[in-house]
């Protein structure tokens, strides 16, 4: 069974592996920022509720908001599943058929239906979907190393679907986009693979269904690891599930950010907390349905302080419920580490046993001998498998992207640029002050540089630069203090040679790194786990979505450092520029945007959660009428939607575009 476990065993390293790497000045400052975020979205567990009516008053909308934050809502089409059978191996008690259906056309799901021989006909039988750890298994696919638990339910009276995951199953797709691909516009896109997990879950439950075994008031839902976390994202998502048991499945955010667990952990286990939940809510959603939640007692990367919190918060819900303690709900543990031992494995038969068939007898598990892995291939020699797949790139279609039709008129123009704020502000910039708070001086250091605090824990880096004579200043051109924003591989306190001839002659400069940004402040990059940028994530945010924060503070530090006399511009290249835009977007003081080398999608950055869901770079600038816009080389034809968009709006006269 070690076995099973390698590469959830390697990832147990990870916070090992960080915490050994080189130090940054940043660390503790961001770290510090993450706990504290943690502990502010800790206390809203539940969503607050005291009493069984208040929480049915509220689940209706915590489950719309549940699907939104794995990539599901609106909820996808029940697309034909085209399932076939593509062999049956047979034993003694029990028959294997080899199987797949897709979850979406050309999303291919490959799996294993194991059911006993002694069905009599017309017979219901009680069901399993048995969903996988993280198992290397190669072309066999991971679904053959828990073979041994569709054995047993076979040849206990029930059927047992086990179905493969996306990464690890015979028709290979990806789980680490942000773990250590790169992919950061997953964050972007709202896409996780967990989305895809928990798809792949409802529709094996619609395929189930289709079948006249099995029996559709009894359905349970079991896994281990990233098994045990799809048993939570399909037991909340599809009511069907009359019973689960999830095992070594989730942990909490005190655990996942503070302690740093979600280093040992892979994409599939989160979803992109858009509406700042504590992770326990997710689990909530199950109630009154049977849940046993089993564990380890020293899991490493399913630490027992999180699951005795986990619990502790359960308890209370299914409390409501519950007729007698353990009734509905109650836990299971056993010595050792993150392993699928006999144990567990009992312990979820007797809860299924107890739920369904109203036994709660002690139960065994005979040996049975394995089949050969190649033996359980769904699709058995490369040549079978599907050329139609869209695994390997499901991540780029699985969320549907915004596409807003850019206005031409000046009312569609006012009706755009409403309902394209208001869906920046739900998706990707909940909670949003109406005004940031200014930032404020820690430290004026010999060096020239100034150290400020723009948020709780947050500091960032700024540099003056001298205003030119008075007599120097271009005519033409209203007075400006310019905040430069810089990206994070630009050093500090320096003005970048690219500015030269951006800004006009004549005005002031101050140059800013934002969070991350520089080095008095930057924090570990080490991919993998990519612990800054996948925390925040789990906090509802994102690295970029703070530098705007950053740079509204500091420029309206500046605006009211200068008796707001003057207004603010706002210049950065690449990403950085973006960030600008969008701070401007929020922030009156901000009169006058430049973007140089601007992205022409948020694919390439910067990334804000979610924010593909909504719109893209140049929809984003055609939001900025009335202010100043300079866009300098960007040529691409995306941004001819934002020069339509401000002549819609009767401001084509403060766009330029070279």
């Amino acid at each position: 069974m070690r076995a099973q476990f390698v590469l959830c065993a390697v990832l147990s390293l990870i916070p090992l592996l960080v915490a050994g790497a080189e130090p940054r000045p940043g660390d503790e400052a961001i770290e510090k920022y993450l706990s504290g975020e943690a502990r502010l979205v800790s206390q809203n567990v539940l969503a607050n509720v005291e009493t069984r009516e208040q929480w049915e008053g509220r689940r209706e909308e915590l489950k719309r908001q549940y699907f939104d934050m794995l990539g599901l809502w609106p909820l996808p089409e029940r697309t034909p599943l085209n399932a076939k059978v593509t062999g049956k191996l047979e034993r003694e008690d029990f028959t294997v058929e080899k199987l797949h259906y897709q979850s979406k056309p050309g999303l291919y799901v490959t799996g294993n239906l194991y059911l006993p021989k002694s069905t009599k006909n017309g017979e219901r039988l009680p069901t399993v979907l048995y969903v996988c750890g993280h198992s290397g298994k190669g072309r066999d696919g991971n679904k053959t190393a828990f073979q041994q638990h569709g054995m047993w339910f076979a040849t206990h009276g029930y059927a047992c679907l086990i179905i493969d995951t996306l990464q690890l199953g015979e028709v290979a797709g990806i789980h680490h986009g942000t773990y250590n691909q790169n992919r950061w516009w997953w964050q972007a896109a709202g896409y996780t693979s967990a989305g895809v997990e928990c798809w792949n879950g409802v529709r094996a439950i619609d395929y189930l269904l289709t079948r006249p075994e099995v029996d559709p008031d009894r359905i349970a839902v079991t896994g281990i690891s990233g098994g045990g976390a799809a048993t939570f994202w399909i037991a909340a998502a599809d009511e069907r599930v009359k019973v689960c048991v999830p095992v070594s499945g989730m942990s909490d955010l005190q655990s996942y950010v503070t302690d740093k667990v979600c280093n040992g952990h892979c994409d599939c286990m989160f979803l992109y907390n858009t509406y700042r939940w504590e992770w326990t809510t997710i689990a909530a959603l199950i109630a009154p349905r049977p849940m046993l939640f089993e564990n380890s007692g020293h899991d490493t990367i399913f630490p027992m302080p999180a699951n005795e919190r986990i619990r502790e918060r359960l308890a209370k819900v299914y409390g409501w419920y519950e007729k007698a303690p353990g009734d509905l709900f109650d836990i299971g543990i056993t010595p050792g580490g993150h392993s699928d031992n006999v144990e567990l494995r009992l312990m979820a038969y007797r809860w299924i046993n107890k739920h369904f068939k109203k036994e709660n007898s002690e139960v065994a598990e005979p040996p049975l001998p394995p089949f050969e892995g190649k033996q359980l291939r769904v699709f058995p020699e490369e040549s079978d498998l599907p050329k139609d797949s869209l695994n390997a790139k499901i991540d780029e279609t699985f969320v549907a992207r915004g596409t807003p039709k850019t206005p031409t008129t000046k009312d569609e123009y006012s009706k755009w640029s409403k309902q394209l704020r208001d869906g920046l502000l739900n998706q990707s910039f909940r909670e949003w002050p109406d005004q940031v708070p200014d930032a404020s001086v820690r430290e004026h250091r010999d060096n020239g540089l100034i150290v400020l605090s723009t948020d709780d824990d947050v500091v960032v880096v700024a540099a003056h630069h001298k205003l030119k004579k008075k007599g120097e200043r271009s005519a033409d051109k209203p007075e400006r203090i310019w905040l430069v924003v810089l990206n994070a591989d630009e050093p500090e306190g320096k003005l970048p040679e690219w500015a030269s001839g951006v800004i006009p002659e004549g005005q002031a400069t101050v140059v800013l790194s934002p969070r991350g940004c520089g080095e008095s402040f930057g924090w570990i990059r080490k991919n993998p786990p990519n612990y800054v940028e996948r925390a925040h994530v789990l906090l509802g945010r994102t690295v970029d979505g703070g530098r705007v924060w950053d740079v509204q503070s500091v420029a309206r530090w500046l605006h009211e450092a200068e008796g707001n006399e003057l207004s603010i511009g706002v210049v950065g290249k690449g990403a950085a520029g973006v960030i600008g835009a969008y701070a401007a977007l929020f922030e009156t003081s901000i009169a006058e945007v430049t973007l140089v080398d601007p992205p022409t999608s948020h694919v390439s950055g910067p990334i804000y959660l979610n924010v593909l869901k909504v719109l893209d770079i140049p929809d984003a600038l055609g939001l900025l009428a009335p202010r100043h816009v300079n866009l300098i080389n960007a040529k691409d034809n995306a941004f001819d939607r934002t020069l339509t968009a401000f002549k819609a709006a009767g401001y084509e006269g403060r766009i330029t575009r070279k």
